[in-house]
């Protein structure tokens, strides 16, 4: 996608940003900047340090590798990593932001650096020798316009991508009379459910061992589920729950595929998908609200029995890997009415604080994590797919030899059977209106025509913006 022009503006100083960032941060309770020494700038810039926050803990190993890589490669730096959980990791960020004690880099996310730009955080890449020496044609097709800002500005060295596929517990699978080339070729449709539907019933299970399928089937007392189920609602965009039946079913997110104005959650095609897919709990083929804990997350109902599929990202391949009482399968989501097996495609990014007391340091580290020394070492941990086209099939060997087959997660990306995650302004608006408003649809199983308020509300925002700024 082209990028738009942005609309003339003055420039704005470091100082006004950080203005702006502690509005934006109101909230931000006082103790989360408990031990960072004001004084953290000076001593980077006299050091050579190089501060690098990342909320990943299974990637850390990797990427401690890296930093012992690239200091000897620059003698002169010292890359010191600190990993902050993600419920954590942004209101950290943001509170260093805004008290000049935050990071050098970043590992940062779609749905947050659209407002760190607006903010004027971020440097652009291209300010930078080290960053504008990297090559887009390096990355997965598509990384690079995912982390181009509306004003052409480049704010992220690619980090890796994601996808989402099936994965399911292949004993379950054989116990109900099925093969792996069953789930090849399924399908699904809003008004039945299609063959996906039928095996997902066929692979739930009551506590009388009668299946979904089967007369007599008890849906208020189940043992198994033929699909599990976590992360309520979907949060906006439903990334690794129902996305991909609605993207199969010809919704976009938004009115463009990068940096839209104009969300689309008034379609009847993304209401028919959530009212067929939460129609499942009411069937008794998939979990109902609260009945697992969520912040286990899905993989933790394929390990434990409670499900006999699951939806789940690239990101989790190494935690389902790392499964020792099952064996782990994984397949494609199901074709949709379109005729497409799609999936949404994430990427993450690292991103130079712009205020950085050690520019240069930050530059060249930064472009050494979107290295292909770096992201070939990443890749060979087997903990994501790293953003480079080299690393893909080093990553994909190293998912087979833990036994996990990768193909369902990059098909999708070699064919261009995917959509981006939304990248729009307004994000943490949008994610405020769009949460409780899924959790509804899930939860009270209200229709979900309901969300045609909730996009009218959304679209506001970005009618005020332009009215704003005209």
């Amino acid at each position: 996608m082209t990028p738009t022009p942005a609309r003339d503006r003055r420039h704005r100083s470091t100082t006004g940003a950080r203005a702006r960032l502690a509005l934006a941060a109101s909230t931000v309770p006082l103790l989360v900047l408990t031990g960072c020494a004001s004084d953290a700038g000076a001593e980077a810039a006299a050091t050579g340090v190089v501060d690098y926050w990342m909320w990943d803990t299974n990637q850390l190993p990797a990427y401690q590798k890296c930093a012992e890589m690239f200091e000897a490669e620059h003698p002169d730096q010292d890359v010191r990593i600190t990993q902050i959980g993600w419920g954590d990791y942004w209101t950290k960020l943001t509170a260093g932001f805004i008290a000049g004690t935050g990071p050098d880099v970043f590992t940062n996310h779609v749905s947050k650096y659209p407002q760190f730009a607006e903010l004027e955080v971020l440097a652009p890449l291209e300010e930078h020798p080290a960053t504008a020496a990297l090559e887009p044609a390096d990355y997965q097709d598509g990384l690079v316009d995912l982390w181009t800002g509306p004003d052409g500005h480049q704010y992220g060295v690619p980090k890796d991508w994601d996808t989402v596929a099936v994965l399911y517990n292949e004993e379950l699978v054989a116990e109900a009379g099925l093969s792996p080339e069953d789930l090849e070729g399924w399908s699904w449709n809003p008004e039945d459910g299609g063959s996906f539907e039928d095996l997902v019933a066929h692979l739930t299970i009551d506590e009388n061992g009668v299946r979904g399928d089967e007369p007599g089937f008890d849906k208020d007392h189940v043992a198994v589920y033929g699909l599990g189920i976590s992360e309520a609602g979907g949060s906006t965009a439903g990334q690794g729950q129902w996305s991909a039946f609605a993207a199969s079913n010809g919704w976009r997110v938004t009115d463009e595929p990068l940096w839209g104005d104009h969300y689309n959650v008034d379609d009847p095609a993304l209401h028919e998908t959530l009212d067929w897919y939460f129609g499942l709990t009411d069937k008794g083929y998939m979990p109902a609200y609260g009945q697992f804990n969520a912040a286990e997350g899905v993989n933790a109902q394929l390990a434990s029995g409670s499900a006999a599929m699951v939806l789940d990202g690239a990101w989790m391949i190494s935690t389902y890997a790392a499964m020792d009482d099952i064996s782990v399968g994984t397949a494609r989501t199901p074709v949709g009415p379109d005729g497409t097996s799609t999936s949404m495609m994430n990427g993450l990014a690292d991103s130079i604080v712009k205020d950085t007391d050690n520019p240069e340091g930050a530059a060249q580290w930064a472009a050494f994590l979107g290295s292909a020394q770096c992201q070939q070492e990443v890749a060979r941990a087997g903990v994501v797919f790293p953003a480079r086209q080299d690393a893909t099939p080093i990553a994909a060997d190293a998912y087979r030899q833990m036994g996990i087959d990768p193909e369902p997660f990059i098909a999708p990306v070699e064919e261009g059977s995917t959509v981006y995650f939304p990248v729009t302004k307004f994000g943490a608006d949008v994610s405020a209106l769009m949460t409780p408003a899924l959790e509804d649809i899930y939860a009270n199983r209200v229709p979900a025509s309901t969300l045609t308020g909730i996009n009218d509300a959304i679209n506001v925002l970005f009618e005020t913006d332009e009215t704003e700024g005209s």
